[in-house]
């Protein structure tokens, strides 16, 4: 791969981390030194990434190595995207206004709500008894 400019950015969703490279080239995605069709198995995860390349055009011009790390294959989706986003943002800064207004600069706040203590879960209680 003849690799000419490169960006590197970070995109964050619940415990994933993505630290993503964009370099000019013809479309491939390798995540974690593989091609993302076998990283990622579900459709809809390979959709979630392809996203921002779709909207803004640049799904042959760019070629993409991801090293991700932590949490599931959704939430490393979702990482995944967000760290495309800001690389294509670097790389073409006309395209912000677009991938904002599509919601894909914004990262996920949502994360898992902690336990808490004499609780069985974050918002399950223990069963009452009254005898």
């Amino acid at each position: 791969m003849e690799q000419v400019i490169k960006y590197t950015a970070v995109g964050r969703r619940k415990e994933s981390v993505a630290r993503v490279r964009l370099f000019s080239g013809k479309g491939d995605i390798l995540v974690n030194a593989r091609p993302y069709e076998k990283y990622f198995l579900r459709e809809t995860d390979r959709i979630i990434i392809k996203q921002p390349l779709a909207v803004t055009n640049n799904l042959t011009k760019y070629d993409i190595m991801a090293a991700i790390r932590g949490g599931g294959l959704t939430g490393q989706a979702g990482a995944l995207r967000h760290g495309i986003s800001r690389a294509l943002i670097l790389a073409e800064p006309s395209l912000k206004d677009l991938l904002r207004k599509q919601g894909y600069l914004t990262r996920d706040p949502r994360a898992k709500e902690r336990k808490k203590y004499g609780q069985k879960g974050a918002r399950k209680r223990f069963q009452w008894t009254k005898r």
